[in-house]
């Protein structure tokens, strides 16, 4: 059973997101505080955890890159309505995803359940697949990426995109199926989640080769990864 940790210090909306989860099928545990993270061992930090921007103590940002530096895990941010920049501050700093305040918990749950399927192996096929474009390697059955001998931490988006772009090298991809592929998802007019994604990628892997831009924009269109 999968357990998700949410951390939020809204008593009601970790309960009703309890009761809610919990129907889903997961196990499900709180937190009131930054500090009741942070003091938790890495490798409880386990499956996915859902972070409210506004806690006390310790803003979500801060705690998103302080939990970064130790650990892979999945994290949603919960952000309030039409604060875009927000959003975009999270996902730059390595949120897998988030959701506006208000939100609805069927929505959350499926925005969780496509998480665990971009992450898990058994959903991949050829578990033995190496991927390589480059300098760039994917090894598919153990969700790792490496640029030439270092290896390089991927969030599970940032994986997706990277294995899309690489199975078609010179092919523009389109934004709205990288997002339907990548985030289980359309993307409306405003959303600029994909784009930040992509930017982490590119920062993370190198924006540049010998021969060019290593994932180029093809504007108005999409994306494209160099051959």
């Amino acid at each position: 059973m999968k357990k998700i940790l949410v951390l939020d210090d809204d008593i009601e909306l970790c309960e009703l997101l309890t009761d809610y989860l919990k129907i889903e099928g997961f196990a499900v545990e709180t937190y009131r505080s930054p500090e009741d993270i942070l003091r938790e061992p890495a490798e409880n930090l386990s499956d996915l955890l859902i972070l409210d921007v506004m806690l006390p103590g310790m803003n979500g940002f801060d705690l998103l890159k302080t939990i970064r530096t130790r650990s892979s895990i999945p994290i949603i941010m919960l952000t309030a309505r039409g604060e875009e920049m927000d959003r975009i501050l999270g996902l730059e700093l390595g949120a897998d995803d988030y959701l506006p305040k208000p939100f609805s918990p069927r929505e959350l749950a499926a925005r969780i359940r496509a998480i665990f399927r971009r992450s898990d192996p058994s959903c991949t096929p050829g578990q033995d697949e190496v991927l390589q474009n480059g300098d760039i390697k994917l090894s598919m059955g153990r969700r790792r990426a490496f640029r030439g001998v270092e290896e390089v931490n991927l969030t599970g988006v940032e994986f997706k995109l990277l294995e899309i772009l690489l199975r078609s090298p010179g092919k523009v991809m389109k934004r709205q199926d990288l997002a339907l592929q990548a985030l289980d998802r359309q993307l409306s007019y405003e959303d600029r989640s994909l784009d930040v994604h992509i930017s982490n990628l590119r920062r993370k892997i190198g924006s540049k080769t010998l021969h060019g831009e290593r994932i180029q924009t093809a504007w108005g269109v999409g994306y494209v990864s160099s051959q």
